[in-house]
């Protein structure tokens, strides 16, 4: 699922490499004299209709990279209890799921997810923000679109077999779409500037994306 655009702030810089076709006929003569290697340039966007300005090393130690925002951090809050839910479905499989391939998936999300929520707990305590949000109970919450609610993790549980894996994939589905739902939501607020945060963002937009492919391909399998 492509990420939003955003905009360039405070002077964020892309960088600029030179095209494959100089580079290879620069590679293949290196043992020719005056021979240099190709080189990467970073260019900072000029104005509506006024050209970039080549960036020196100077220059690039001088752009501090932006902070965190409250858009970040509600996010973050977010999705650990976002996450922690995810797990919850997981540890349901012993003794319900007779599928390897349900199975394989439960164990890829549990280490993943698993390990995600210690890098947003940490986080969270390097930039001091409290680990709980402004955030409600699974299930109605607005802020974490996907959670399932009491009774529908009730119904989960009761489940057994194909009934129990077609239940799974179509609540993970949706909580997964959640999170991609959140994810949006932070760019859009501002959010995700951040270094750290914009590649958990991304991490959590690209894994989550596909599997949601793959569990859309086995529910088709179920019938």
């Amino acid at each position: 699922m492509p990420l939003p655009r955003r905009m360039v702030v405070s002077g964020v810089v892309a960088a600029v490499v030179l095209g494959t076709a100089v580079g290879a006929v620069r590679w293949a003569g290196r043992d020719e004299p005056g021979y240099q290697p190709p080189t990467s340039h970073v260019v900072q966007p000029g104005a509506p209709g006024q050209p970039g300005r080549q960036l020196s090393g100077t220059d690039l130690a001088q752009i501090s990279p932006p902070g965190f925002t409250a858009a970040d951090s509600l996010f973050i809050q977010g999705m650990i209890p976002h996450h922690t839910q995810a797990l919850a479905m997981t540890a349901l499989l012993a003794g319900r799921t007779t599928s390897p391939d349900v199975t394989l998936l439960a164990k890829r999300i549990e280490v993943s997810q698993g390990d995600e929520i210690a890098r947003m707990r940490s986080w969270l305590a390097e930039r001091n923000v409290p680990t709980a949000g402004p955030h409600g109970g699974a299930g109605h919450d607005p802020l974490m679109p996907g959670m399932l609610t009491a009774a529908q993790l009730d119904q989960l549980k009761q489940a057994r077999g194909t009934e129990f894996d077609r239940l799974f994939l179509t609540a993970m589905i949706r909580h997964h779409q959640g999170a991609l739902t959140m994810v949006e939501r932070l760019y859009a607020g501002g959010g995700g500037l951040e270094p750290a945060s914009d590649q958990f963002a991304r991490e959590v937009n690209a894994d989550q994306g596909i599997e949601i492919q793959r569990m859309q391909q086995m529910l088709a399998k179920l019938g």
